[in-house]
């Protein structure tokens, strides 16, 4: 069993097209500040990435639990200490929407932006020569646009997509060189042989945790913190710091789905 106190830092590389440059990304989804997750883990969790140094940070949605205090103050007293060369972005999830009124949101945004953290609804960002970030709404409470999120890309530049939930995949164009996800928390309750529980996907266990290929690449995070009950098994919580690098090849391993305790995994690239 284990706590959103303990968690892992996932490894990943790929190779994208477009990329003319190394970059290191942090990636923390779901961190759920809430009845489970309070002010300790998300100082753990900034302290961290702040040490994994990347050159961009991206919030993967679900910051904050349907059940999140009224005084946030100490979540964005965290989140203001993030810092990267290339910015800190957020996307929403479906319990940003369930924690506040559909047209209070916005008020959370401004928060975000006052302590550094930029939200991407449905846009996006040129953040090198050779890189675009676009950020998708949430595709259960939110309205999803994918055609705004990626308007203005340039051709030949490298397109890295957030979105909280992975369903979304099988809409992403394939010269999208990398979607990363989150929402299903790897099942968050995972029996030996059995594989997860619940997924909260449509797509059962296909989306579950790791690499993805539907047919664009996508990589699903198990997220950081916890929801609906204070306990992972055999499921631990994950801070992702993906490398990627201009495409020149890359070796192929196999992703973990969820369906097995997940092994070490200090440098993970995609499968096929």
């Amino acid at each position: 069993m284990l706590s959103a106190h303990r968690f892992r830092v996932e490894r990943i590389e790929a190779a994208l097209a477009g990329l003319r440059a190394p970059l290191r990304v942090g990636f923390l989804s779901d961190l759920h500040y809430g009845p489970f997750v309070r002010q300790g883990p998300v100082a753990a969790w900034v302290d961290a990435t702040l040490d994994l140094a990347p050159d961009l940070v991206l919030l993967g949605g679900d910051l904050v639990d349907h059940r999140a205090p009224a005084d946030l103050g100490p979540l964005l007293a965290q989140l203001a200490r993030l810092r990267a060369p290339l910015g800190v972005f957020a996307v929403w999830g479906n319990h940003e929407y369930h924690r506040f009124p559909r047209r209070g949101i916005g008020t959370f945004a401004t928060a975000l932006r006052e302590v550094g953290v930029t939200p991407l609804r449905n846009e996006g960002v040129v953040l090198r020569d050779d890189l675009f970030l676009a950020g998708l709404d949430d595709l259960i409470e939110g309205l999803p646009d994918l055609n705004a999120a990626l308007a203005g890309r340039p051709t030949a530049s490298a397109c890295l997509l957030a979105s909280h939930n992975p369903d979304v995949l099988p809409r992403v164009p394939e010269d999208i060189a990398l979607t990363l996800s989150g929402h299903t928390h790897g099942g968050q309750v995972v029996l030996p042989w059995l594989g997860p529980l619940v997924t909260r996907s449509r797509y059962g266990r296909r989306f579950v945790a790791g690499w993805i290929r539907a047919p664009a690449l996508g990589y699903v995070s198990r997220g950081l913190g916890m929801t609906l009950l204070p306990v992972r098994l055999f499921c631990p919580s994950e801070l992702t710091l993906a490398t990627l690098n201009p495409r020149a090849g890359a070796p192929v391993v196999s992703p973990w789905r969820g369906d097995r305790s997940p092994t070490s995994t200090s440098s993970r690239r995609p499968g096929g």
